[in-house]
């Protein structure tokens, strides 16, 4: 389509710059339908305004041209046209009808890029954090999630100003603290550095003014020293013969802040404030460059980096070494070639955009591995804090670069111990790890490798396995989860007796006593809110690690007071049932004969759906509980006759129970794929279901997954069932039961 010939009528005239903009690209962009994602996305929108009085609309088409300017394709830029439009106008649009008027790809994107807000959490932290682990999952599906989601938060960023203070910090912080470490660990330079000056302007607004006042005045000074800079090097270069491109820069406000908060210098101290990047066509060129400059200045000792033939894990490639001339002021220069300076402004981005196939797709894949491990550690620990920690590691810590004796690079985060490196090699070299050396001499196992030391991990096959005290030592989520891992699979026994320890521990704390029935009753209802469907699987999961006892003492504290009560009540008697026989109880929508004053509750060992038939029990102090008339413990029970007088009639109410939702358990079978729990998530997330827990174990070739889930009826649990077996991987579907 020729740039004069578009058809930019008043009805699109909010998206003008950005179609002017894709057309004189020159590649095939689908005009047609990133128009229509605009239309609808500005119907949906209409009525809404942000914080600036703007009307809404003018945010996610600023998003779509900042996605636009990373060449993203036409499938990015209508989801970031569409990124708001299931979160914020969820009465009118869903998923599935996104899916039906653009796409498979436009719909998964959008998905993505939609917080979590059906799901209920105790607290804006565990919220935040689920909001986090979705944007991995939807990432590690589709790398494009988090480019949109960056160019989302770039322009909330920009225009920041119209919140109000608070809100203002918190967003600065959240960004500086996730959103600009994930873009410099994807290797999106530019967009890693304004989100890092745009946060520090919140944050630190002195500081901020103070640094960027330094900087003009300086570099109003010392304008004729860069100038002389350029033009000594340009002069040499060109009498070489080379083609090249020349650019002058200062440090970044948050680069100098960052400086001067870590090493406590003042601005006057930060010397390496003026950098030279020379671009040129080949590798080769680059080196020819890095002698003629050394050549030219006498080189600064221990300031030579070649990540070259070193690449740092987020692609970034390009010689570096800091120099001084007669002026006695050092500088840094840059060596790339155009390729490496493309990745280094844009990272994964430019490496998606320039490239196609099945081969790329791998190749992303591979440099994108970080993010498979940290979703492990989110699969294996129910801790929002154990996910938040890893995340926090892998995409804000500095990398060392360390050798195994065979010349092979392991990349760890700064800080990491050869645990660390022994399980970054492989589970079973950490597992049989007995020692380790550091460029051949014998070292302690909570030694932090630096920079380009060979480290040698000493093995032995009567190891008997990690130590617990492993945990507190290494930094990595990888390590972590694979010790942990350890012991789940090898000590499940002294798991149990472990976690029972510190489950009787908490007990004591109280200082009330209970019964074993209370105690169990107590287990179980804290166990299903993160999951676990039996006692001895959460002693298990206490004693490997996978939840710490200090993230349940709050939930058994109120647990405990809800089901404990200060006088123990009597005992229900048939006597007392007789009394009552002519009675009607309501409660939860169930209607009970026979009984008078009894508080009503629905089985957990069947979780009863409206629907479904049913019949009450009285219970010894606890009042009715409605089971399924086909319940286990119903059948097992009916025949006893000193149980006769404590079975009930009832029945669902007539009248629909609007807006009520009920607990259901789904076990699901399926074949093992690492996309499993996410394919699980997303379709629970496009129905709008709440998922209150889930749990999955591997057998062979086979996972088991077991679900509780919330929903209104048995109609509405059976479309559930109905979408779940349409999962790829998906062979099983069932109703599942806690017995």
């Amino acid at each position: 389509m020729a740039l004069q010939t578009i058809d930019l009528t008043a009805e699109y005239a909010g998206i003008e710059k950005l179609v002017t903009a894709l057309v004189s690209t020159g590649k095939k962009y689908n005009i047609d339908k990133i128009k229509s994602a605009y239309l609808f996305a500005k119907k949906l929108h209409e009525g809404q305004y942000r914080a600036s009085g703007e009307e809404y609309i003018t945010h996610p088409v600023a998003v779509a041209e900042i996605v636009a300017g990373l060449e993203l394709d036409t499938d990015s830029i209508c989801a970031a046209l569409l990124h708001d439009t299931i979160e914020d106008c969820g009465d009118k649009v869903s998923t599935d009808i996104i899916r039906r008027e653009f796409g498979d790809d436009v719909a998964r994107l959008v998905d993505g890029l939609t917080k979590m807000v059906q799901i209920p959490f105790e607290d804006k932290e565990e919220e935040h954090i689920e909001n986090l682990r979705k944007m991995f999952l939807a990432m590690s599906k589709d790398v494009r999630v988090i480019f949109i989601k960056l160019c989302d938060r770039l322009h909330n960023m920009r225009t920041l100003r119209a919140k109000k203070d608070d809100k203002r910090r918190v967003i600065a912080l959240e960004t500086m603290q996730v959103f600009a470490p994930l873009a410099h660990r994807l290797g999106m330079q530019k967009m890693k550095q304004e989100l890092e000056n745009l946060s520090l302007e919140y944050l630190d607004p002195i500081g901020y003014e103070e640094i960027s006042s330094n900087i003009e005045k300086r570099y109003g000074e010392s304008r004729d020293f860069i100038e002389n800079l350029r033009k000594t090097v340009s002069d040499k270069l060109t009498s070489s013969g080379l083609k090249f491109t020349l650019e002058g820069r200062v440090k970044s406000v948050y680069s100098i802040y960052r400086k001067m908060y870590l090493q406590n210098k003042s601005f006057d101290e930060i010397f390496d404030f003026y950098a030279l990047r020379v671009i040129v066509d080949t590798e080769e060129e680059c080196y020819i460059v890095l002698g003629m400059i050394h050549e030219l200045f006498s080189m600064v000792p221990g300031r030579f980096k070649d990540y070259i033939s070193i690449p740092k894990p987020n692609m970034y490639r390009s010689l570096h070494t800091t120099v001084i001339g007669k002026s006695a002021i050092p500088f840094e220069v840059q060596i790339r070639t155009k390729e490496m300076h493309r990745i280094a402004e844009y990272g994964v981005a430019a490496h998606w955009k320039y490239k196609s196939g099945e081969e790329s797709k791998e190749d992303i894949d591979r440099k994108l591995g970080w993010i498979a491990k940290l979703i492990e550690t989110e699969d294996d620990t129910r801790d929002p804090e154990e996910f938040l920690k890893a995340l926090k590691i892998d995409i804000m810590h500095d990398e060392v670069f360390v050798f195994t004796p065979k010349g092979d690079i392991i990349t760890l985060p700064q800080g990491a111990t050869v645990i660390d490196f022994a399980y970054a090699i492989h589970s079973e070299v950490g597992n049989k790890m007995i020692g380790a050396k550091i460029n051949g001499m014998i070292v302690p196992i909570d030694r932090t490798p630096q920079n380009g030391e060979i480290v040698e991990i000493i093995t032995s096959s009567a190891s008997r396995g990690p130590s617990r005290d492993w945990m507190k030592i290494v930094t990595t989520g990888e390590a972590r989860n694979k010790i942990r891992q350890w012991f789940k699979r090898e000590m499940r026994t002294e798991n149990i007796q472990v976690g029972k320890s510190e489950i009787d521990r908490e007990f004591k704390r109280i200082g009330t006593p209970c019964t074993d029935d209370q105690r169990n009753e107590i287990l179980l209802n804290i166990g299903r809110r993160i999951g676990i469907q039996d006692i001895d699987d959460l002693y298990n999961t206490i004693g490997y690690g996978g939840i710490l006892i200090s993230k349940l003492s709050a939930r058994i504290r109120d647990e405990f007071d809800r089901v404990v009560k200060v006088e123990e009540p009597r005992v229900q008697t048939a006597e007392d049932v007789s009394t009552v026989k002519n009675a009607k109880k309501t409660s939860g929508g169930v209607e009970i004969d026979g009984v008078n004053g009894l508080t009503v509750k629905f089985a957990k060992c069947c979780n009863p759906l409206p629907g479904d038939k049913i019949v009450g029990f009285i219970t010894k102090g606890y009042g009715i509980s409605v089971h399924k008339s086909d319940c286990r413990n119903i059948s097992e029970n009916r025949g006893k006759p000193e149980l006769a007088g404590r079975f009930v009639d009832a029945r669902w109410e007539k009248t629909e129970n609007s807006g009520e939702r009920f607990e259901a358990q789904i076990r699901i079978i399926a074949v093992n794929d690492i996309r499993l729990i996410a394919d699980i998530t997303m379709a629970l997330a496009d129905m709008r279901v709440s998922l209150l827990g889930i749990t999955s174990n591997s057998k062979g070739d086979y996972t088991v997954v077991e679900l509780l889930v919330a929903c209104k009826n048995l109609d509405h649990f059976n479309s559930i069932v109905s979408r779940l077996r349409s999962v790829p991987n998906v062979e099983q579907v069932s109703r599942g039961s806690a017995q």
